[in-house]
C-alpha cells in the first residue's frame, strides 16, 4: 500500500515564502509523475505544477516564476518551494503521485492536503 505524507503548510503574509513537502512510502518500484494541486473554498481542484521523474516540469500560469517544483527520486519526495505568495494563492494544496509498484499499471495516490493561508 502506498501513502503519501504532506507537510510544509501554514499562514503567511503576502510576499512571503513556503515550502511544501509530500514524501511517498510503501512498496514503490517508479514514480513517472509528481504534482501539486490545490483546491480553494467554493473553486474546483486545479493543477499547481508537476514534475517528471526526467525533471521536466510544469505550471500553471497563475504560479509561473514564483512556485518551483522540485522532487528527491531517492526519497520519493516531491517540494514545492513557493515565494511571492499573494492571497489568492490560499487553498489546501495536495501533492499527486503516479506510482508503480509492479502490480498492474501506474496508479495515482494523493496526499491529505495541507492548508496554505496567504494574509493580505
Amino acid at each position: 500500500q502506498v501513502q503519501l505524507v504532506e507537510s510544509g503548510g501554514g499562514l503567511v503574509q503576502a510576499g512571503g515564502s513556503l515550502r511544501l513537502s509530500c514524501a511517498a512510502s510503501g512498496s514503490i518500484l517508479a514514480i513517472p509523475t509528481m504534482g501539486w494541486y490545490r483546491q480553494a473554498p467554493g473553486k474546483q481542484r486545479e493543477l499547481v505544477a508537476t514534475i517528471t521523474n526526467g525533471g521536466d516540469t510544469n505550471y500553471a500560469d497563475s504560479v509561473k516564476g514564483r512556485f518551483t517544483i522540485s522532487r528527491d527520486n531517492a526519497k520519493n519526495t516531491v517540494y514545492l518551494q513557493m515565494n511571492s505568495l499573494k492571497p489568492e494563492d490560499t487553498a489546501v494544496y495536495y501533492c499527486s503521485m503516479n506510482v508503480f509498484t509492479g502490480w498492474g499499471p501506474p496508479r495515482l495516490h494523493w496526499g491529505q492536503g495541507t492548508q496554505v493561508t496567504v494574509s493580505s
